[in-house]
């Protein structure tokens, strides 16, 4: 009996998405701080099982930071510094 192994339940928060939560918040591809917050250290576009968005404001984010990409208010990648 003195190898039995306790598990330890962990319960993590409930991800909610944040703009059905406040609706004064406006996804716009003219507000590059906001869409730095969905994007990695690489640049990239996070999940949305990471952020927590639902399907349709995952959607809508998707393509403003792609027009703010495009806009060049966003980096397409960030600068990497090789050693």
């Amino acid at each position: 009996m003195e190898n039995t192994i306790i598990k330890k339940k962990t319960f993590s928060k409930k991800k909610f998405c944040r703009f059905c939560a406040d609706p004064s918040v406006k996804i716009d591809y003219k507000n590059p701080d906001l869409l730095k917050q969905f994007l990695n250290e690489k640049g990239m576009i996070i999940h949305r099982r990471q952020t927590g968005t639902c399907a349709y404001h995952q959607r809508r984010l998707t393509n403003a930071i792609k027009i703010a990409r495009i806009m060049a208010l966003l980096p397409f990648v960030a600068d990497v510094e090789v050693e």
